[in-house]
């Protein structure tokens, strides 16, 4: 373990570019919840568990539209819960990382915003999952507009939001412009742009031939986007993939480095002094 780690950091110092990829499992250092399974999202919300809601079940936007007062008591509670959480450590080992390369990307599920809290620039992310720092109307085209000034008083022992913000256009229940589960409604135009964006970093890596490491941190194979988008850009540009998961690191040998950590105990194998 000792000599992966030591590899994994003469990579990133020799790297000429750096993508760095994540999911859930990176804010779990800074407190946040990762919903790990029904069992990890009930211990966030007990209430769930007696409603007999997963969280596939209640991350589904059906709820705004049949029950906004408990949609929103959810996305409420998170909404503030993001707002209110520092990023950890780790956070700003990859922010210096990334500062003495050429060029660098964040590639994240997560929609809590971290990444933009810890001064990472708003032109470098991609979403992919969206933000619960933006809104969209469940009924109308009104486009996609900041969650900035929103105040959402929850009930927690009923779970049952007291009030919720509604569409400026036409009046309907708003809600998070976030991918949920079985959403044919989302508004992608803001993650389409950001992949825009990524795409032509992209571009610039392979047009410049440079040297391109990724660090994946807390991405897990429930939802496998993050895992799948590093893997794929790992085999296309022959970088190396460095796997940080302390329950699923694992990774072909030829394609990365596995570090069975924590993210902030593996961050800080990887780059700190």
């Amino acid at each position: 373990m000792y000599g992966m780690r030591r590899d994994a950091k003469t990579i990133v110092e020799n790297a000429d570019a750096l993508l760095i990829t994540a999911g859930a499992g990176m804010g779990v250092d800074s407190g946040l919840p990762d919903f790990r399974g029904n069992e990890g999202f009930w211990r966030a919300y007990p209430v769930a568990k007696r409603l007999g809601l997963s969280f596939v079940e209640l991350a589904n936007p059906r709820w705004f539209e049949s029950d906004p007062a408990l949609a929103w008591a959810f996305y409420g509670h998170r909404l503030h819960l993001y707002r209110d959480t520092e990023p950890h450590e780790g956070f700003g080992l990859l922010l210096d990382a990334a500062g003495k390369k050429e060029e660098w990307f964040v590639f994240t599920s997560n929609v809590d915003g971290q990444f933009q809290k810890a001064g990472f620039d708003e032109e470098k992310i991609v979403e992919c999952h969206g933000s619960i720092h933006h809104l969209q109307c469940t009924e109308c085209d009104a486009g996609i507009w900041s969650a900035e000034e929103v105040e959402i008083p929850v009930d927690m022992e009923r779970f049952r939001a007291l009030s919720w913000p509604r569409c400026p256009r036409c009046g309907a229940t708003a809600r998070p412009n976030i991918l949920m589960f079985g959403d044919w409604g989302w508004d992608s135009s803001r993650t389409a742009a950001q992949e825009e964006r990524f795409d032509d970093f992209l571009q610039r890596v392979a047009v410049k031939r440079l040297n391109l490491v990724i660090i994946e941190t807390g991405a897990g194979t429930a939802v496998p986007t993050v895992r799948m988008t590093g893997e794929r850009i790992a085999d296309t540009f022959g970088a190396t993939l460095i796997r940080i998961n302390p329950r699923e690191p694992q990774i072909d040998p030829a394609r990365g480095i596995s570090l069975a950590e924590g993210g902030l105990a593996g961050l800080r194998r990887v780059l700190a002094g």
